[in-house]
């Protein structure tokens, strides 16, 4: 059983990865700003933001694995490399594996190719891709000491297109994985099954990797 923190964890990928880290039995913490009208059972739920040191310290007291979850929108727009800096410093400190959940654009189409964000992108998702990627490419460059994940899911993932739990998923690099149709979708359940496997597998230290359905 392992101690694990989702920051974020009441939205759309947070909320998910909670329920499958509490339903393997995990001690589980979930960062918000806000508590769930319907929490998830044996979870405690530590309400406020993790750019509070206080927060943050209570958030990686004890914890094996700490889980970004969050997303560069509305008021974090701004703010999330800033937070994911002192994720990194904090994880670094409690001695705390560090996985991220960053974006589609972050993923190449071929080997070597360049990457998604630095191509065309729709104008308006074009500032939460950049954000996400600055996240990312501040973990390449972070201290040796930090243990990193970087985890892109697939192209269609989030709230506009949920689907059910299927147990299957599949784990690539940097390169985007399509299915035979041309499609790249992976449900929040199927995605959360992947992070939990990659924490308790003890898999892909300080690497980008890829999930898709």
């Amino acid at each position: 059983m392992a101690s694990i923190t989702v920051i974020g964890g009441t939205g759309y990928a947070g909320a998910a990865i909670v329920a499958e880290a509490a339903a393997r039995v995990h001690r589980v913490t979930a960062v918000a700003r806000s508590v769930p009208m319907v929490p998830v059972d044996g979870v405690m739920y530590l309400q406020g933001s993790a750019l509070s040191g206080d927060v943050r310290a209570r958030a990686f007291e004890g914890a094996d694995a700490v889980i970004s979850a969050t997303s560069p929108r509305g008021d974090m727009a701004d703010k999330h490399v800033e937070l994911a800096s002192v994720l990194a410093e904090s994880a670094i400190e409690a001695g705390a594996r560090l996985i991220v959940v960053g974006g589609f654009s972050s993923l190449r189409p071929a080997p070597g190719a360049p990457r998604f964000i630095e191509g065309d992108i729709p104008e308006e998702y074009r500032a939460e891709a950049q954000a996400g990627h600055a996240v990312y490419e501040s973990l390449l460059a972070a201290d040796a000491a930090l243990d990193w994940t970087f985890v892109s899911p697939a192209a269609t993932f989030g709230a506009f297109a949920p689907g059910e739990a299927t147990g299957r998923y599949r784990l690539g690099g940097e390169v985007a994985m399509f299915d035979e149709d041309g499609k790249s979708f992976i449900s929040a359940p199927d995605f959360a099954t992947a992070i939990l496997d990659l924490i308790d597998n003890g898999e892909h230290h300080r690497e980008h990797v890829s999930v898709v359905g």
